[in-house]
């Protein structure tokens, strides 16, 4: 089986254009926070976060001086606000910061603020993390091309993000799939179109522990969603494999149940399926989607070298032209998207 390339070993963070600030503006993306990403680094002190075998992971708890925390966790609290409630107020009264955890994986060293309603005990959790803008377009993608929709707020060089529910894609797997073959062909069929629509909007890096399934119980059986959790890699590497979850080998379980019970007219079908809603989804948000990849196609957010390789090879994979002058890699997702409105997509999920 193919196997995707891994990622640069750093990306880099690109910062908000002119043109993209002007959007997020535009549709309510922007706003006054309480805190900074940087006033959260005021920790004095921090211990590991274990798993449910004892195990270290990769988050550690933090602690701060009594008069530090009492202002940080306030505004954690407010914050949680804006996000969840458009800033009122009256939710703050039964909000408590339970804790702070901190991560140094990933491009972005995000802090996870756990908030507990003490009315009820019930936590929700939510994210600080440093601004890239290759992120924000791959939220916004996200929102406007997938069926789900993810919350998040910028201000300044910090963005704000809720928590996505979910299994982690790895824990999935591992505990998850041993149900019956129905349940495992809608597993199956879930990560087809998931496939899909990373390789549509060019989403890189969908390894397990970067996307979540929901599993939603139904009249027969469990429905499935596999939903994206990390969008560092929006259109930055160069290879076409990278945008393909198909290919990165820790997603193998659940490519071996599509490769078990699906025929090839089945995954054909489910392929089509899904990018006739995706083509549906942009049509009825064109106007919107239109100025967000006009802001993508002017800004950088990746290397010439990266550019020029991601455009040759999606030329031979389309075998169209299409993409011999891109500029940029919003320039590529641009017209990756047009050849989806143009049914002139090419994919074959079993092309190993």
């Amino acid at each position: 089986m193919k196997k995707a390339n891994l990622p640069s070993k750093k990306k880099t963070a690109y910062p908000i254009s002119t043109k993209l600030y002007g959007y997020l503006n535009q549709y309510s993306r922007i706003t006054k926070l309480p805190l900074q990403y940087d006033d959260m680094s005021r920790f004095f002190t921090s211990i590991p976060v274990l798993d449910a075998k004892g195990e270290e992971t990769l988050w550690e708890t933090v602690m701060y001086e009594e008069y530090e925390a009492e202002e940080i966790y306030k505004a954690c609290c407010e914050i949680y606000a804006l996000l969840k409630t458009d800033g009122e107020v009256d939710v703050i009264e039964h909000l408590e910061v339970d804790r702070i955890d901190y991560c140094m994986f990933g491009n972005t060293h995000p802090y996870r603020v756990r908030i507990i309603n003490r009315l009820n005990d019930n936590y929700d959790h939510f994210y600080i993390k440093k601004v890239d803008a290759s992120r924000i377009y791959g939220l916004e993608l996200e929102c406007l091309l997938s069926p789900s929709i993810v919350s998040f707020l910028i201000d300044d060089r910090t963005i704000i993000e809720e928590h996505v529910a979910g299994i982690p894609g790895d824990l999935f797997m591992e505990k998850k799939l041993e149900v019956s073959r129905f349940e495992q062909i809608r597993i199956a069929k879930e990560f087809i179109k998931f496939n899909e629509r990373c390789f549509v909007r060019l989403l890189g890096d969908m390894r397990a522990y970067n996307f979540v399934v929901d599993i939603t119980p139904d009249i027969e059986g469990n429905q499935y969603r596999i939903r994206p959790i990390d969008f560092d890699q929006q259109s930055y590497e160069g290879w076409r494999s990278f945008y393909l979850p198909q290919y990165f080998k820790d997603n193998n379980d659940i490519i071996n149940l599509g490769l078990k019970h699906m025929s090839v007219e089945s995954v054909r079908q489910y392929q089509l399926e899904e990018r006739s809603l995706i083509a549906r989804r942009a049509r009825s948000e064109m106007e919107r989607l239109k100025y967000l990849l006009k802001c993508m196609q002017k800004d950088r957010i990746s290397k010439d070298e990266k550019v020029r390789q991601l455009a040759e090879e999606l030329g031979e994979h389309h075998h169209s032209t299409i993409f011999k002058d891109a500029a940029t890699m919003g320039d590529i997702v641009y017209r990756n998207i047009r050849l989806v409105l143009n049914k002139e997509f090419k994919q074959s999920f079993l092309k190993f």
